[in-house]
């Protein structure tokens, strides 16, 4: 067993263009507040710290309340900011939240951690449906993000999803797959509203 577990960080990834969306999907309201805010607000309930990932043009449009590591544009995709906040904390193991999941709550987010496999690479959420890793609902272990460097030099490939698939990972599957349902239009947007509405009974 290890012997000196790392310490757990939260990252909120918000530096995405939000295209298909059409506006910043960290600002999208889902529960009252922008989603971002949700987000780490979550994270701050089962993490030693949590941050925010962002874009250097996002700051302005922030309080002052939260912490931010700015994405250092040395690799695409989410690898940008997932390895821009293990740089600057290298020591740390980071719980990674897209903010394009609406659905997600403080009890899955408790699941996953206390599903965490600190001797693994990373503990990934799956859904029951498909199996497979789910990179940006994910807890990646500082030695995981060392590998995963060491990888983007050597494949074309910068989808975090498959480097999970061929690494020592754990998997761990939420209560309910929709749990991991994903916004990424305007339809999705509208779709989640309404069934987060009717579940509130609104």
């Amino acid at each position: 067993m290890i012997q000196d577990i790392p310490k757990l960080y939260g990252l909120v990834l918000a530096g995405g263009k939000s295209t298909r969306m059409g506006s910043d999907k960290g600002l999208l309201k889902y529960h009252s507040v922008p989603q971002q805010e949700y987000l780490y607000n979550l994270l701050d309930e089962v993490c030693n710290t949590v941050y925010l990932s962002m874009r250097k043009d996002q700051e302005n449009h922030l309080a002052n309340n939260f912490k931010v590591i700015v994405d250092q544009n040395e690799y695409r995709g989410p690898f940008n900011g997932i390895l821009s906040a293990h740089k600057a904390h290298p020591e740390a193991a980071w719980l990674v939240l897209a903010c394009d999941l609406p659905l997600i709550d403080l009890s899955s987010l408790k699941r996953l951690v206390d599903g965490r496999n600190p001797e693994k690479l990373a503990t990934s959420f799956a859904t029951k449906k498909s199996g497979l890793p789910e990179p940006l609902i994910t807890i990646w272990e500082p030695k995981g993000l060392a590998k995963a460097m060491t990888y983007l030099e050597t494949v074309e490939s910068s989808c975090p999803r498959k480097f999970l698939i061929n690494s020592e990972i754990t998997l761990t599957h939420p209560e309910r797959d929709e749990i991991l349902y994903n916004a990424n239009s305007l339809e999705d947007y509208e779709f989640i509203k309404s069934k987060i509405a009717l579940s509130d009974g609104v």
